[in-house]
């Protein structure tokens, strides 16, 4: 049987209302998705994101009343809940750029500029500014990993509805230096959820993408 091209795979996907919560994710799918995380591209390669990911029935449930009553954190396989680091300073930085010394074996002589440079952008941002900013890394994760669910048949919900605060408790993110800001319920569709077949709305191609030669 021919495989399905990625345009058949994203056309197939859509945001589940409905979970089957008799089905559980393979391992070997969520190693998929961790390291499609891991791989996803951020700005300046700092990669101020990590990625919490929850298998607990109870804690799943408890989660609902955190996500404006949207049931599908319970029923899912699992929950991914993308985060970002609530601190990027010098040390973070540094950090990054040891990392690419011991992998690359890039001088400090080349890699220091940079990283000084880098440095002195940071710390004239406000803490609103260096939040917003890895939170916009947060969305390019998301749609990885949205694109790598569709293209291995594993059903999701984006949702931005609920409250970090909240999660963040519970989940204790807190402590490791973490603050919620997007969660992705993942798992199979049930076989009643009648979103399944309603048709896409979308805009026509040519009103939302633009050519210009």
């Amino acid at each position: 049987m021919k495989s399905k091209t990625i345009i058949e795979n994203l056309e197939w996907r859509y945001a589940v209302k409905k979970f089957d919560v008799e089905r559980k994710l393979p391992q070997e799918k969520l190693n998929t998705l961790k390291t499609a995380f891991n791989l996803t591209a951020t700005s300046y390669g700092l990669q101020p994101i990590s990625m919490v990911v929850l298998e607990n029935r109870s804690i799943q449930e408890k989660l609902v009343a955190s996500s404006f009553g949207q049931k599908q954190v319970a029923q899912a396989s699992h929950v991914l809940v993308i985060c970002i680091n609530t601190t990027i300073d010098a040390q973070y930085i540094s950090g990054y750029f040891d990392k690419v010394r011991q992998i690359r074996g890039t001088s400090e002589t080349i890699l220091n500029p940079f990283k000084n440079d880098l440095i002195r952008n940071f710390s004239k941002k406000n803490q609103a500014d260096i939040m917003q900013w890895a939170t916009n890394q947060a969305y390019l994760a998301l749609g990885n990993l949205l694109t790598v669910c569709a293209v291995e048949k594993i059903d999701s919900c984006p949702m931005e509805g609920f409250v970090p605060s909240a999660y963040d408790e519970i989940l204790k993110l807190d402590e490791k230096g973490l603050s919620s800001v997007l969660v992705l319920p993942i798992g199979y569709r049930a076989e009643d959820d009648i979103f399944s077949d309603f048709k896409k709305v979308r805009k026509n191609i040519e009103d939302s993408v633009i050519e210009i030669s």
